[in-house]
Order: C-alpha cells, then sequence, then structure tokens
C-alpha cells in the first residue's frame, strides 16, 4: 500500500511540475510586449517638439499617419504607407530580428542598420538604427533609438532620440490600435 502512495506522490509531482513548467513556458515567451496589429498616429497625445505651423509629425521620418506591425516569433515587420506632396503613395516595409543581432534594410535612400533589444522584463523594445545616405553629393550618418511600449492594450508609444544636422531630436509619437 506504501509503494502505491509513493507511487501516487511521484505522479502527482510529476504533474504538477509539467503544468508548472509549461505555465512558465508560455508565459515566459508570451510575457513579452507584442506590437502587433495596425495602428493610427495620435497626434493629441504626440509630442514632436514641433509647433501645429511646423508640421506637427506629420512630414519627420516615421512619424505621422498609419502603420501595421506584425510581431511573430523573433521578428517584427513594419509596414509604413506614405503619401508625398505630390500625392503620390509609397510603402515601406522594415523587418527586425528580436534577438539582438543586426538587421538590414534597404531604401531608396540607402541602407539601415538596426539592432532591436528587449528590456529585462520584457516590456519595451528598444531598436537602434543607424542610416548613411547621400544627400547633394554629401555622404551623411544618422544614428536613432526608439523605445517602443504599450500604455496598454490600444495604445503605442514610440520615444525616438535621433542625431540630424541640426543637432538631436527627442520625439514621442502616440499611436492608437486601430
Amino acid at each position: 500500500m506504501e509503494k502505491r502512495s509513493r507511487k501516487s506522490r511521484i505522479a502527482t509531482l510529476a504533474a504538477i511540475m509539467t503544468v508548472t513548467f509549461m505555465t512558465m513556458n508560455v508565459y515566459g515567451q508570451g510575457s513579452k510586449a507584442n506590437f502587433s496589429g495596425t495602428w493610427a498616429y495620435n497626434a493629441e497625445k504626440s509630442n514632436t517638439g514641433q509647433t501645429a505651423e511646423q508640421g506637427q509629425g506629420q512630414r519627420m521620418g516615421g512619424f505621422g499617419g498609419n502603420f501595421t506591425a506584425k510581431q511573430e516569433s523573433n521578428l517584427l515587420t513594419v509596414e509604413r504607407t506614405r503619401t508625398n506632396r505630390e500625392g503620390v503613395a509609397s510603402t515601406t516595409v522594415t523587418k527586425y530580428t528580436l534577438d539582438g543581432k543586426e538587421s538590414v534594410n534597404s531604401t531608396s535612400r540607402g541602407d539601415s542598420k538596426s539592432v532591436a533589444t528587449w528590456s529585462a522584463d520584457g516590456k519595451t523594445l528598444t531598436i537602434k538604427t543607424s542610416r548613411t545616405m547621400t544627400m547633394n553629393g554629401e555622404s551623411r550618418t544618422m544614428n536613432s533609438s526608439e523605445v517602443w511600449s504599450l500604455t496598454d492594450a490600444s495604445m503605442l508609444s514610440i520615444f525616438t532620440t535621433s542625431t540630424t544636422p541640426n543637432g538631436e531630436r527627442k520625439v514621442t509619437a502616440v499611436y492608437n490600435k486601430k
């Protein structure tokens, strides 16, 4: 009888450990923020460092308008469609690996190299990007750091620090989930 009791206790303990490890695995991987969705720019809550007369974020790289993010496994894909002053729309797809390895994205303005890293608690994602481009026959390198965080399930905040020919610029862009 004692053997059955011991076997029963071992089986129960094994079942509890299995459930515990499965739960830890599911929540451990799922504990990182998920930025998937279609996001609409919220000019009211954003801080671009510009006045309304200066074009509150609509012409700045990466800000204004809507975008779609798809986060799967170890990859974040961001798709933005912009319309230029002549009314011509263009779509840019940017992909970031989420394991701290360098991602290279090519555009008509040049290649950008990015490294995305998670905060220790998995709540924020920092994407550091270096882009070298040629403007007016002169080669320039611009660096930026974006910190993505969810205020709640329906609001995304992206705090960007970037170097420009006019100095450092800090912007907070807020997006609502559609």
